[in-house]
């Protein structure tokens, strides 16, 4: 019987080609290990809207509930055409299942064009809060217009959110130099950033082995692009969380190398890198599967961890050496990141590197 049941959903444009090749590193790796994986394909987005009429088809969440966690791929939403049936699924899926914190490691490697050789850090965004108006409310939008020449968008902070996020950073933050910093910007919102702020320290009673340190956002926005190396673990809000981890993806090589887990109570989580799905390039070959390939690989990791499968730990730790190799090597990494082939040679180099 499977060890672990994973739902596939390619998502647009380069999705198709990105996530079976995260899939197909992934298969290599269990092979290696023994770790058995059922693999469920599941249609969303625009192939979904045209074969079922809608991008998020009946029934697609009550199945995902039933596996252990699922891979997303990137969303083209901006491109869908107009119509009740074309809705953008990545917040649904994030809400549905309270997938409230947004894990994203930024992990400088050589000689591929990053800004620092010596990065190593991770933001824990909030996932369902903040000032995003398709996730924050349960009924209606948190942004309206009362009228032609006034906008309102409410932010949301609530003392559960920010805990939750917050242990589930601490926890990161504990298995790696066990120290946190909380980003935010009490000085201006009091009571939000404040509530924030609290709550991390409430959860952080639960952690005395852990330093908990703060920052406000826009000094951490500066220190981020100038000594990157000071942080290790981060954690903030989510309209924050989202602006700083495209900054520190910069730093990097770019989006390509960014990937992301969102994790909720009970070990689900689901595997989505942090780009967009690149409509210029899909069907090319050149799109880079590091972010997909890396974001399932630390969903197959954290699942381990949860499910108490060394297997599945294994499999993570022998797909992130193989990473490593193919990055060495400009004959086996794509352009975008000083090299020379293609999502096809990358991802057939990472295999071989399992062995």
């Amino acid at each position: 019987m499977a060890q672990l049941t994973i739902g596939v959903l390619n998502g647009d444009d380069i999705g198709h080609e990105i996530v079976p090749a995260a899939v197909e590193v992934t298969c290599a790796a269990a092979a290696r290990h023994g770790l058995a994986i059922d693999w469920r394909p599941m249609p969303i987005g625009r192939a979904a809207l045209d074969s079922h009429g809608t991008t998020m088809p009946e029934g697609t969440l009550g199945t995902l509930a039933t596996f252990d966690g699922f891979i997303l791929g990137p969303i083209g939403h901006q491109a869908y055409p107009k119509g009740p049936g074309a809705i953008n699924p990545h917040p649904i899926l994030r809400k549905h299942f309270d997938l409230f914190a947004n894990v994203r490691p930024t992990r400088s490697y050589p000689d591929i064009g990053c800004i620092y050789d010596d990065v190593d850090l991770v933001i824990v965004r909030e996932n369902n809060e903040g000032f995003q108006p398709d996730r924050n409310v349960v009924m209606g939008s948190g942004e309206f217009r009362p009228n032609d020449d006034l906008t309102i968008s409410v932010r949301v902070i609530s003392r559960n959110g920010s805990r939750k996020v917050a242990r589930a950073a601490l926890e990161i933050a504990r298995s790696r130099r066990k120290r946190l910093t909380l980003v935010h910007k009490n000085t201006v919102f009091k009571l939000g950033c404040g509530m924030f702020v609290e709550s991390c320290y409430e959860a952080a009673k639960e952690y005395p082995d852990v330093t908990v340190d703060e920052v406000i956002v826009d000094t951490f926005a500066m220190r981020l692009v100038r000594d990157p190396q000071s942080f290790d673990t981060v954690v903030t809000t989510n309209m924050f969380g989202d602006i700083l981890t495209d900054e520190a993806a910069g730093l990097v090589g770019g989006l390509g190398m960014a990937p992301g887990l969102c994790i909720g109570e009970g070990g689900l989580a689901m595997a989505q890198a942090t780009h967009g799905s690149a409509p210029d390039i899909a069907g090319k070959g050149v799109a880079n599967p590091y972010a997909m390939i890396e974001s399932t690989r630390m969903l197959i990791e954290h699942l381990g961890r949860v499910r108490s499968l060394p297997q599945a730990v294994e499999v993570a730790r022998t797909t992130e050496a193989a990473i490593r190799s193919a990055l060495s090597d400009p004959e086996t990494r794509t352009r975008d990141i000083r090299g020379t082939t293609g999502t096809r040679g990358m991802t057939d180099a990472i295999i071989r590197a399992i062995g």
